[in-house]
């Protein structure tokens, strides 16, 4: 029998108060950041909670001859699930209008960086990096503000070798950006998923006042001695 045939009956709309009335069409791109990480804090929240009673979205509820089990709180797990699944609805919402604003964003400052070089007013940019000066604070800007600080990084590592340090700040990770990083998870599936390719990894550096933006080449790989495939730890900022 289908286990969809004994799932609650929940009604549409927000899954906790915090998000209460809260149109995404109607929200600055602050509030969408902050409504983003609230549903995906929520989300980590009550897959935890799934995960205490060894069942996923997909884990049967029911027995050999369709009655509830008797090891697990059924009414509890059908319910998570359906807040899970409307969370999941509100935060593509969130995240369809966060991307339009960025997009829009984006578009309005290249305009700007056109308008000004068609003046006369342009900035060469020298190698792989550039110092935060002049229209380059409008090219760090289009990456958006950093996700997350390079924690630590092990000597001859693959972190290392790409010229990662200790305290950088991370703009983008491959496709990986501020938007949606996922409190870092995304992050670690781009790892596992490129081992032995190179990922793009945008960097912003600071050095006493000034600050330098830096594209370095980096090559996940598990034969350099160490642990895992980078070397490094990432926190969230």
């Amino acid at each position: 029998m289908d286990d969809n045939m004994h799932a609650p009956t929940v009604a549409s709309g927000p899954t906790t108060t915090g998000g209460a009335d809260r149109d995404p069409s109607k929200l600055t791109m602050t509030e969408l950041m902050q409504e983003k990480e609230r549903i995906e804090e929520e989300l980590s929240a009550l897959s935890s909670v799934l995960t205490s009673h060894g069942v996923n979205m997909n884990s049967s509820l029911t027995t050999f001859d369709d009655f509830p089990r008797a090891d697990i709180d059924v009414a509890q797990i059908r319910t998570i699930r359906s807040k899970i699944i409307l969370l999941r609805y509100d935060h593509k919402e969130v995240m369809k209008y966060l991307e339009k604003g960025i997009h829009d964003h984006f578009s309005n400052l290249q305009r700007a960086q056109s308008d000004t070089s068609s003046a006369g007013n342009t900035n060469g940019l020298n190698g792989t990096h550039s110092s935060l000066t002049g229209n380059t604070s409008s090219n760090a800007a289009i990456l958006g503000p950093p996700f997350a600080r390079v924690n630590s990084v092990a000597a001859a590592s693959p972190a290392d070798q790409a010229g990662l340090k200790t305290g950088d700040h991370i703009r983008s990770f491959g496709a990986i950006n501020w938007i949606n990083h996922e409190r870092l998870t995304k992050v670690a599936e781009s790892v596992q998923q490129n081992e032995g390719r190179t990922l793009i990894v945008k960097v912003l550096r600071q050095n006493g006042s000034d600050a330098t933006e830096l594209d370095l080449e980096l090559v996940p790989r598990r034969d350099w001695g160490g642990r895992g495939l980078l070397g490094c730890h990432l926190v969230p900022l």
